[in-house]
């Protein structure tokens, strides 16, 4: 059953990021439970009706929602099925490396990639996508040529051949809807829908991923036509 996402402020989350000491003691605690999931497997133009709603959409926040857990934020779902929906954060880059994280892996040794904020659910569990062309065994995928990690000995693999963050990103904590919760929200204003393509899962900018996305949500009205009053 899914997880609802916690009551946590926006000040506390930071916190636990900028600490120098915490994060990686925080997360290196639950690198054991960072590959136990059983997602669901599933390019961005404009934004799609609710009932499109799927494994592989982008969710982005509309400039009204004021939920600090997800103001001006871009969600990637990697899982949507009657028991609810759950997404990662793509533009919530920290300033903790994975080198910290997986301090005990060698493969890991002074990659200084950041780790990503992927949500206020199990901030201290881990989650990874990774960018590839090549099917691999063991992999979920989520949208053409990206992948859900799920094992740890494929991590491991990825870890040593790959470097840098546009062909893996790992995210700490996720963000998770309870049954129709998601659909109120879409239907509220709450979110706009795109479909989802490696290029903006893996954006070389994340910091200004929400302002893009969103200016293409008013270029989609602009072209909208008019409604042409009636003269009588």
């Amino acid at each position: 059953m899914m997880s609802r996402p916690l009551p946590i402020s926006l000040v506390q989350r930071l916190r636990v990021f900028r600490d120098t000491a915490m994060p990686a003691m925080l997360l290196r605690t639950r690198v054991a439970a960072l590959f136990f999931l059983a997602l669901l497997p599933a390019a961005a133009q404009a934004p799609i009706p609710a009932p499109d709603l799927a494994s592989g959409r982008l969710l982005v926040a509309s400039r009204g929602l004021g939920d600090p857990n997800f103001a001006e934020t871009v969600v990637l779902l990697v899982q949507y099925n009657n028991f609810g929906a759950m997404g990662l954060v793509l533009n919530r880059r920290t300033d903790v490396p994975i080198s910290r994280v997986f301090a005990e892996l060698p493969e890991a040794k002074g990659r200084p990639d950041p780790v990503f904020e992927g949500g206020p659910v199990e901030r201290g569990g881990l989650r990874a996508l990774y960018w590839s062309k090549t099917k691999i065994k063991g992999l979920v995928p989520v949208v053409r040529d990206v992948y859900l990690l799920s094992d740890m000995k494929l991590l491991r693999q990825i870890l040593s051949k790959e470097r840098g963050e546009q062909s893996l990103r790992v995210f700490a904590g996720y963000a998770g809807w309870g049954p129709k919760q998601l659909e109120r929200e879409v239907e509220m204003g709450a979110w706009h829908i795109f479909r989802g393509d490696a290029a903006t899962v893996f954006d070389s900018d994340p910091a200004s991923l929400w302002n893009r996305m969103i200016e293409r949500t008013g270029v989609r009205i602009a072209r909208t036509p008019a409604v042409r009053e009636d003269p009588r």
